[in-house]
């Protein structure tokens, strides 16, 4: 087979330039390596060893040598953030933002950072101010979640259910949870201004955005009551077991209250009698059986506590047969039985009775909003018995 001779030569001068191009570009890489101030690979590697405040000082230098530098601009301001130092995190975000040269992106970025900045001091009319000056560019979906944030913190729900609703728009995930409780926020405000028109229409409207919200049908049920409509209450409540049993607890009481008011108290302790059989819990058996031994005697209160600890042992089932056989004792025996009931009382007293299903967060009452991560729904009214350091 033949070759072309010129072939044979194009060979090694191909290879000879792909050298030079490769020695070439190294060149002009440790080039712009050597420009670099040594501050700026010494706060590197103050970072990478966990040194923050040496780092800091380490890029003060080097934003001194080189003003223009924005990316490190940033970099300083979120560790002033971080430690705490938010007066300089500020002043460094505003100093970038007073450039008149400085691109939209980058200005978009630098607000951003300053909202943020603003928050963490607790500035927050300051830091809606940044945020809301934000453009529709990177940082606006960002920047609306720190404005929700500010809004809750704020308890301005309007305005967190108009930015909820922005953030769908942006193609955010759905927060129909959210704004359904925004709506049972602002329908609890009018109840206290009694004024239950207005509270109805954010209870409807919270249903209609997530039909499960056992909220607003507790509320709805609140509203009946205050009204004077004692059956219209009932058949809010009544629909919770439904809805979410889980939360039958916190309408047990409600529901005997609204019976009672009909006259009908026997018929409302079977109805609670029915839902502890269907979904048994502590907080459930506390409620029913209070209200047993109130209406029927302590007797049969006593053979439902029973019965609910044979189909589940707790302490909380455990405390209420304790009690049952301290009303039955002889003198003699009340004594011993009393002081066993006081010791699982001091046992379970300090236990934690919630506990947040997003973060952890454990907690003596009930919250719909989470007071440690600021999620809502996520404590189920369910008390637990873990044993462990409470919070």
């Amino acid at each position: 087979m033949d070759l072309d001779f010129w072939w044979l030569l194009a060979i090694p001068i191909v290879f000879g330039l792909g050298w030079v191009a490769a020695r070439f570009d190294l060149k002009n890489l440790l080039s712009d390596a050597s420009n670099l101030p040594r501050s700026y690979f010494r706060g590197l590697n103050f970072l990478l060893n966990e040194q923050p405040d040496k780092a800091i000082d380490a890029f003060i230098e080097v934003v001194k040598l080189d003003p223009e530098t924005t990316e490190l601009h940033f970099a300083l301001g979120n560790l002033f953030r971080r430690r705490g130092e938010t007066e300089r995190a500020i002043r460094v975000h505003q100093n970038l933002l007073s450039r008149a040269d400085l691109p939209t992106a980058e200005r978009d970025h630098a607000l951003y950072e300053l909202g943020q900045d603003f928050l963490k001091a607790g500035l927050l009319d300051r830091a809606e101010h940044a945020l809301r000056s934000l453009g529709d560019g990177l940082y606006k979906a960002d920047g609306l979640r720190a404005l929700l944030t500010i809004f809750q913190t704020e308890r301005d729900w309007k305005q967190a259910i108009e930015t909820a609703r922005q953030l769908e728009a942006l193609g955010a995930p759905s927060l129909r949870r959210e704004i359904a409780q925004f709506h049972c926020e602002l329908a609890a405000d009018a109840m206290q201004r009694n004024d239950r028109s207005s509270a109805r229409a954010n209870l409807n409207q919270a249903l209609e955005i997530n039909a499960n919200n056992a909220r607003a049908t507790i509320q709805l049920g609140d509203v009946e009551l205050a009204a004077g409509n004692p059956v219209g209450a009932i058949a809010n409540w009544s629909r919770i077991e439904r809805q979410n049993p889980v939360y039958l607890p916190l309408v047990a009481d409600r529901l005997l209250q609204a019976y009672a008011a009909e006259g009908r108290a026997g018929e409302g302790v079977d109805q609670l009698i029915a839902y502890l059989d269907a979904h048994p819990s502590n907080d459930l058996l506390d409620v029913v059986y209070k209200h047993v031994a109130e209406h029927r005697g302590v007797d049969e209160a006593h053979a439902l506590a029973l019965a609910q600890m044979r189909k589940t042992p707790t302490l909380a089932g455990l405390t209420r047969l304790l009690e049952g056989q301290i009303a039955a004792a002889e003198p003699a025996r009340r004594g011993e039985l009393e002081l066993m009931q006081t010791l699982i009382r001091q046992r379970t007293k300090n236990l934690p009775r919630y506990v947040c299903q997003n973060c952890g967060f454990r907690a003596r009452l009930f919250y719909w909003q989470c007071p440690g991560c600021g999620a809502w729904e996520s404590y189920a009214p369910r008390r637990t018995e873990v044993l462990g350091s409470s919070s």
